[in-house]
């Protein structure tokens, strides 16, 4: 009797390497963190982006808040958050946001938000004063901001980035070649002309993008020289994981050795600092990047 292969049949996964392990969420900072953000009823990327480094970095005190709602307007191929029609904002963000971060006594604080197309002014007044309320409650707190895709709209990137953060990030996610497939509702243009409005703004600036998804070693180094180019001071390159079946599947899971060879390269570019593994996250370690 011949065993004759089933037509559905598909080709295993490429099951994950060793250097992509993570601890789990343990330990007493850890829970306490938690119940913070669950009593202020607030929304963290850790959670809505499962973030391979929650764990380690909720034990640490530290989180990533996530303002205007936990619902993107946008549909990218890589993401975990939601997207859909979100709701109104709620105005009393803000505040709840600050007196979380004065309660953790955060040294360092990182804030991001869903893209909110929606909105005439991208929420851009509600990033506002979430920064001053966390600046008059903390004055020491240093505040990095890893805002969205303003769709062109400057006047809201400038109130955005006004309110007194020490570091503006904005995440370009991929190479320019596969912007289309990754990142449809992008333009890989536009968020470099972000960068380099955030610069000339006088911030310090960060972007982060992903390998692992088909791109090639000289897409790595063109993108590198293009954020070289508007000005950009700190990058951050991370693995990309698979979210979803829903979501794009991981092309490659890239060697350690080959993000070395990337940091290396961005360091010899001239950028002040580039954070480059497997685990990396753009807001992964983001008190050295100050």
């Amino acid at each position: 009797m011949i065993d004759l292969p089933i037509a559905n049949d598909k080709p295993k996964r490429e099951k994950k390497p060793d250097w992509l392990r993570v601890k789990l969420p343990i330990g007493e900072d850890y829970k306490r963190v938690r119940k913070l953000v669950d009593e202020y009823k607030l929304h963290t990327i850790c959670q809505s982006g499962n973030c391979p480094n929650m764990g380690e970095c909720w034990g640490a005190g530290t989180a990533t808040f996530m303002i205007l709602g936990n619902v993107c307007t946008r549909s990218c191929s890589f993401c975990a958050v939601k997207t859909g029609r979100p709701n109104e904002y709620d105005e009393d963000e803000p505040r709840r946001v600050a007196e979380a971060i004065q309660l953790m006594q955060v040294k360092h604080a990182v804030i991001t938000s869903v893209n909110r197309d929606e909105l005439k002014d991208r929420g851009a007044e509600i990033w506002y004063q979430t920064v001053r309320g966390i600046k008059e409650l903390s004055p020491e707190t240093t505040i990095e901001t890893l805002i969205p895709d303003v769709r062109g709209n400057w006047e809201a990137l400038e109130r955005m980035i006004s309110a007194g953060q020490e570091v503006v990030s904005h995440n370009m996610e991929t190479v320019e070649r596969l912007y289309r497939k990754v990142r449809p509702q992008g333009k890989y243009k536009r968020s470099l002309e972000e960068i380099k409005r955030i610069k000339d703004y006088g911030k310090r600036t960060k972007t982060g993008f992903m390998v692992g998804l088909g791109e090639t070693e000289e897409d790595v180094m063109e993108i590198l020289r293009d954020l070289k180019e508007v000005g950009c001071d700190v990058v951050t390159i991370g693995q990309y994981l698979q979210p979803t079946k829903m979501h794009l599947e991981v092309a490659e899971f890239v060697h350690p050795d080959q993000f070395l060879k990337y940091k290396e390269a961005g360091m010899e570019m001239g950028f002040d600092f580039v954070e480059s593994g497997p685990l990396v996250r753009s807001s992964y370690h983001a008190e050295r990047h100050l």
